[in-house]
């Protein structure tokens, strides 16, 4: 077997409205389902919502458990530590993700030079962590693959 590519990742999420609303209209990801100019009757049987920002039928998928659901322990656990998102290929569209994420009173939580990526951090509504960032041009990691593990340095923009 050979793994192809990373296709699709699902969060369970307490309330299906406040998610949508942050991964649609703060992160801009496209809604693929249900249609959000359709009614909200449809052929789901639980409150979930799909994304995609083209490369596939739907990278993102969130699926409602209620607002009585266990929060994402804080600290050291086993399980997803964060997940990825790449917002542009310049330090020049991150500043903008920057602002953006800022002006919807979005948490940054981290910023780093991964000297492969330059990287922001945030929470989505339910804890879930979120990298946001943009690989650096000119850095070769494929003939020079010590740099996936180059140390970590504070990010600059």
């Amino acid at each position: 077997m050979e793994i192809k590519e990373l296709g699709h990742l699902v969060l369970y999420v307490r309330n299906i409205e406040r998610s949508v609303a942050f991964y649609r209209d703060v992160l801009g990801w496209r809604q693929v389902f249900p249609d959000p100019a359709a009614s909200a009757d449809g052929p789901l049987r639980v409150p979930a919502a799909g994304f995609s920002a083209g490369r596939t039928h739907h990278e993102l998928l969130l699926i409602e458990v209620g607002e009585d659901a266990a929060a994402v322990p804080a600290g050291r656990r086993i399980g997803l530590y964060h997940f990825g998102l790449k917002v542009g290929d310049t330090d020049d569209e991150l500043r903008e993700v920057l602002a953006r994420i800022r002006e919807a009173g979005v948490d940054i939580v981290g910023a780093s030079d991964h000297t492969i990526t330059h990287s922001l951090y945030i929470l989505d509504p339910d804890g879930n962590e979120i990298e946001l960032y943009i690989d650096v041009a000119g850095v070769d990691w494929q003939s020079q693959p010590h740099l996936i593990a180059a140390p970590i340095r504070p990010l600059r923009l």
